[in-house]
């Protein structure tokens, strides 16, 4: 399947969800029929078919297990070309399940329906420990579409072969473990291994859907965790000074990369009251300009905005057009500095920060906002920032 991009056709990949899926369905079409699959066919919840190969079939009496490759299309991401494997058995222990298994309190709920199919994690898939996630602390981080899917696939067999009774299916990940510190992973607080995603089964090439998604969800674990207030900032740029200044860990905060204004409008739908966020001037002056997705590609008026606000603050020509030649922010400011019009020019553009980052966040939440360099350390900020840091 292909997508357009310009004058290129991007393919489609499919989530490890669908990999699972696809894995389990065969195992357990191979344990009813006792003859083995080379390629199996399950329909993901966008509605493409998806007709992986089937690997590495093993056979117990009771159990078999096999893999599906994960082929990520032409937006690979770290778990591309990894093998997913799904054993699937009558009975809770086998020799092909890689570790034990605490079947009756690992399940993801579902309600109105009867308990067959009991779902687990293997070897380099991982275990939830902190709450606000897909799943509850203990389970198994295969998230609930994955689950669904899988059930669906292997409910679709056991009906085929008039089979009531419960079954068993075990989802690893073999390069899990190793693959998982490339992730957000042990940020989120998902241990030894990766997680088995996906809300369509279908990976979609060149998209930013899979970062915003990452964002939603370490917002909504921060809401469960600390409540109504959140910190958010574009990176770990100038994470010395904040460490140094307010003994505040940029690595708490939430990463909102370039989409500033998505991630407002996220942390209103979530229901915060209050929001901070904290960044290097070269992220943070676009704002003031009304550019909200701070991607170079999106725009990049940096210099310009630097040279209104210095004009504002009593720049002549020439000094604007010092500023205007400069290739870097962290540059233009040492210019204001030395000019003596920094705080005025920077204060400045943190008043146009403001509204556009609170027109993004709408009316039942507070914006607060701290804008820095690694040199020169704080620029500007909103009048209530500080205490967020301060205050016992």
């Amino acid at each position: 399947m292909f997508k357009k991009d310009g004058n290129k056709k991007l393919r489609y990949g499919f989530t490890t969800g669908s990999c699972s899926a696809a894995a389990a369905k065969a195992a357990a079409w191979m344990l009813f029929s006792g003859t083995e699959k080379e390629e199996i066919e399950i329909m993901t919840p966008k509605g493409l078919l998806y007709t992986p190969l089937i690997e590495n079939v093993r056979k117990e009496s009771r159990a078999v297990s096999c893999s599906v490759t994960k082929d990520g299309g032409d937006d690979p991401d770290v778990t591309n070309g990894m093998p997913v494997i799904a054993a699937v058995s009558f009975d809770p222990l086998n020799p092909l399940f890689t570790t034990e298994h605490d079947w009756e309190n690992v399940q993801f709920p579902r309600e109105n329906l009867p308990k067959q199919v009991f779902i687990d994690g293997g070897w380099g898939v991982g275990r939830v420990t902190k709450p606000g996630l897909d799943q509850p602390v203990g389970n198994a981080a295969i998230n609930h579409v994955p689950r669904e899917m899988i059930t669906k696939e292997v409910e679709e067999v056991c009906r085929l072969f008039d089979y009531e009774g419960r079954i068993f299916v075990e989802i690893s990940l073999p390069e899990g473990e190793r693959l998982a510190k490339k992730t957000f992973n042990p940020r989120f607080g998902i241990q030894g291994g990766l997680s088995v995603v996906g809300t369509t089964g279908v990976v979609e090439p060149m998209s930013t859907q899979a970062l915003l998604d990452t964002i939603r969800v370490e917002l909504k674990q921060k809401k469960t965790i600390d409540g109504e207030r959140v910190i958010i900032s574009p990176g770990n740029y100038g994470q010395d000074f904040m460490q140094r200044t307010y003994g505040y860990n940029l690595d708490e905060s939430v990463k909102c990369s370039n989409f500033i204004g998505l991630t407002m409008e996220m942390c209103a739908e979530l229901g915060f009251k209050k929001v901070l966020l904290v960044g290097h001037v070269g992220k943070l002056i676009k704002v003031a300009g009304g550019i909200m997705n701070t991607h170079s590609r999106e725009g990049d008026c940096r210099m310009e905005i630097i040279s209104a606000c210095a004009l504002r603050a009593g720049a002549d020509a020439d000094l604007c057009r010092e500023i205007l030649a400069c290739i870097s922010t962290e540059e233009a400011v040492r210019i204001l500095i030395e000019a003596g019009i920094c705080k005025e020019a920077m204060q400045i553009a943190m008043d146009h920060i403001l509204p556009n980052l609170e027109r993004r966040a709408g009316d039942d939440l507070a914006v607060d906002c701290m804008m820095y360099t690694n040199d020169a350390g704080l620029l500007a900020m909103s009048e209530g920032a500080e205490s967020w840091f301060t205050a016992e």
